[in-house]
């Protein structure tokens, strides 16, 4: 990684940029920590969004920046009006719902639903082998199988507005994982383009799918100027360092010995959606003479039906809680009462997965504000480049410069095992 690329993330002005929020899928199998993760790469490449989890598009401060601070939102006409520079010149960019789906060619329309039944959705988490509480105001990723985890890990990366804690799931990321593993229609766009105005109408200062945004300025003005040498904010992709962490699980939650087999689109790349209408199936009825399917039945005897509303909801009680305490900061949408909302959060927290609350900008400050778990990484990063430049002045040349990298990128590794725990 270049040194630049590292200041650059460093140095831009009066926001908090995450390196981790909005990445891309990568399908490396030359990567060595790939192998853990080999068996899911077929379903993951035909995923019908992948021009969304995968187009490492550059993403540059200066186009961000000014889009951002010319944002505005008009609630009648449902758009996002910003400008961009263009050859010196100030160009109108309006993004609409309708143009989020045509750039990042989701495969959905405006009836497509952003919600299903509690029960569905966690009767497929459990076909998924999902061994965490489900009466719980947040889902574990690290709960998942390998395989799973994989997957579940760039819906929250790449398609959520998750900014840190990237353990926890709401409930429209856990739609979006049953959408793709039951081949169902959903609203990706509509999710996308409400969280960009959200990010608009806040006064957040947070740069939000900076990625997505950066391609949708390119499909408006494809010439808008390009400095990779001052102006490039370099997103965190999948590393060898990233797939060590992923592979790994904490003491308190182990991974399962059970084997979990594949279901639905995972397994056939032929399947169809069982259910497209009521959503009320996560199995066909061959699938239901199954053992697993009686066992599922038994631990939803005890599911209690919490989520009366989506995200929006969840949003607005996140807008007027400014000063609530941490352990709320993930609070679904539940009616129960605050303070078993909160002891339930504690209770399924992560030793290692604590839900920090997204710090405000440093309005008078010159740096970024990075999340805790970004800012953890791009010091180890910043470390291992230091390392690595001081073994070439050196003169660590030919076979000793391959050996001190080669050791350079074990120590990262390890690094990264331990300062990165609370990033997977």
């Amino acid at each position: 990684m270049k040194c630049f690329v590292l200041n650059n993330i460093l140095s831009a002005s009066n926001v908090q940029f995450d390196p981790l929020h909005n990445i891309c899928c990568v399908y490396d199998e030359k990567l060595p920590k790939m192998a853990a993760f080999k068996e899911i790469l077929e379903f993951m490449k035909r995923l019908p969004i992948q021009k969304a989890l995968k187009n490492q598009h550059n993403v540059f401060r200066s186009h961000i920046k000014c889009f951002l601070e010319n944002a505005t939102y008009n609630e009648e006409s449902k758009v996002i009006t910003s400008i961009v520079s263009l050859n010196g010149k100030d160009k109108e960019i309006v993004i609409t719902e309708q143009l989020v789906r045509e750039v990042f060619d989701f495969p959905d329309d405006e009836n497509s639903p952003t919600k299903f039944l509690e029960r569905m959705v966690k009767g497929c988490m459990l076909r998924m082998g999902y061994n965490g509480t489900l009466n719980s105001a947040n889902y574990l990723k690290s709960c998942f199988s390998k395989p799973y985890k994989f997957f579940i890990h760039f819906v929250v990366h790449a398609l959520s507005h998750r900014k840190g804690g990237y353990d926890v799931m709401r409930d429209y990321q856990m739609c979006m994982v049953t959408t793709l593993v039951l081949n169902k229609k959903y609203n990706f766009s509509k999710i996308v383009f409400h969280y960009m105005k959200e990010n608009t109408t806040s006064g957040s200062k947070t740069w939000i799918y900076p990625r997505f945004v950066q391609m949708i300025l390119d499909h408006a003005y494809p010439d808008l100027e390009k400095d990779e040498n001052t102006d490039l904010l370099a997103l965190y992709h999948m590393y060898n360092e990233t797939l060590t962490v992923l592979a790994r699980y904490h003491k308190n939650h182990p991974e399962s010995t059970t084997k979990v087999e594949f279901i639905g689109f995972f397994k056939d790349k032929n399947y169809k959606d069982l259910d497209p209408v009521d959503h009320q199936k996560w199995r066909n009825e061959k699938e239901k003479k199954e053992k697993s399917y009686a066992d599922e039945l038994a631990i939803l005897a005890d599911f209690k039906e919490t989520r009366n509303e989506w995200f929006l909801k969840e949003e607005k009680k996140k807008r007027s809680r400014k000063t609530t305490p941490k352990v709320q900061t993930e609070e679904g949408s539940s009616s129960q009462p605050k303070q078993k909302r909160q002891k339930k959060i504690v209770k399924t927290m992560l030793v290692d997965e604590p839900e920090e609350e997204e710090p405000e900008a440093d309005l008078e400050g010159e740096h970024v504000r990075l999340s805790p778990e970004s800012d953890r990484l791009l010091k180890a990063l910043k470390e291992s480049f230091e390392t690595k430049k001081a073994a070439k002045e050196a003169g660590m040349e030919g076979d000793n410069e391959e050996e001190s990298s080669s050791s350079s990128e074990e120590e990262i590794d390890e690094n990264n095992v331990r300062k990165e725990s609370r990033l997977i």
